[in-house]
């Protein structure tokens, strides 16, 4: 057997390597490698899931950020940015509307918008609980305090979803301003653990800067931190944005590391990206057969979609959320999986 092949059975095993061996098999990376990898993910995750696929609504509430991200096209140095914020009323529509669909997770995402104080984000928290109260709330609505997140799991937030962009601390500096830090990310994230959120992570695939020295701590820290949920997708530009002319991430690395993620935590859920399916025209579809579990069509009013653009081109933003969902059941059958109505909490092995 090969060194990489060696690597790969023994992740398969134990679900784990070494930051190096990570490294290793992330420079060794074939179409042999990716399809040994994807084949064993897929296995795991068949052995916990079956062929269940769980959605996902986000509900995309403002465009407003107090943040300067420089790879964000929300970020809010885009003077040419449309700004909007949704009214409670109208999230509640949107929840409303999911539930009649099927939805039973309902993701509320965001800029770092100040309106939405605790006392705003309760309110909401708990009216969708009232109305659908066999339903999950996410929020991802980034780095707040740890009285505020406990405020907000109080008043009914089941789940927290909070990218931490590269767990390498030079690298997050050199992806965002100074006045943000690494140690505040890594902070907030322990501080949901602690509360007792289900907490999500993520990364950028082929970022500014990023070798495979950043992704293999990426991946250590994946295995360390043991995410309930990990979103990664690859680096897209966005046109008013400092990175602009950087080149886009691949597709088929974020496929590999999808099927790496799978195999150091099987039961973990891992959503086939609306990103990936914006670089690749199939790209979500790639992203279940290399061991994704989770996909998230869109339940923001259409009249916003294209506002919330965090990065060049994203799909689906003219589309109804009845009409992207028949067209994701087919193109998921197609490749052998179902669509299910389901919280698609955590399944432990």
């Amino acid at each position: 057997m090969s060194d990489t092949d060696l690597l790969i059975d023994k992740l398969f095993h134990t679900g784990h390597l070494e930051e190096d061996e990570y490294r290793c098999l992330i420079d060794g990376r074939t179409d042999e490698l990716a399809g040994k990898l994807a084949a064993l993910a897929v296995q795991k995750r068949e052995g916990i899931y079956g062929k269940d696929v769980f959605i996902r609504g986000p509900i995309e509430i403002s465009n407003i950020c107090r943040n300067d991200c420089y790879y964000c096209g929300i970020r809010r140095s885009n003077t040419e940015c449309d700004r909007y914020r949704l009214t409670q009323e109208e999230i509640l529509a949107c929840a409303d509307t999911g539930y009649e669909l099927g939805f039973r997770t309902f993701v509320l995402q965001g800029g770092e918008d100040p309106f939405f104080s605790d006392d705003v984000l309760c309110s909401i928290i708990s009216e969708i609980k009232s109305r659908h109260g066999d339903c999950a709330v996410t929020l991802s609505m980034g780095e707040r305090s740890k009285e505020s997140y406990q405020r907000l799991y109080d008043a009914g937030a089941d789940r927290y979803l909070l990218r931490h962009e590269t767990a390498d601390r030079t690298h997050y500096g050199r992806l965002h301003p100074e006045e943000m830090s690494f140690d505040n990310r890594m902070r907030c994230l322990q501080d949901l653990r602690d509360i007792g959120y289900m907490v999500g992570c993520g990364f950028m695939v082929s970022s500014p800067y990023q070798t495979s020295a950043e992704l293999a701590k990426d991946l250590r820290f994946i295995e360390e931190f043991r995410p309930d949920m990990c979103g990664i997708g690859p680096f897209i530009p966005h046109k008013n944005t400092p990175f602009r002319d950087e080149e886009q991430g691949s597709a088929e690395l974020t496929c590999y590391l999808l099927s790496i993620i799978r195999l150091i935590y099987p039961s973990i859920l891992l959503p086939a990206t609306t990103a990936l399916g914006t670089s690749d025209v199939v790209g979500r579809e790639k992203g279940i057969l290399a061991g994704a579990n989770v996909i998230m069509p869109n339940l923001s009013p259409v009249r916003v979609r294209k506002k919330y653009e965090l990065y060049d081109g994203k799909i689906c933003t003219g589309e109804e959320t009845a009409e992207c969902i028949r067209c994701l059941e087919g193109r998921i059958n197609k490749i052998g999986y179902r669509i299910v109505v389901d919280r698609g909490d955590i399944r432990k092995e």
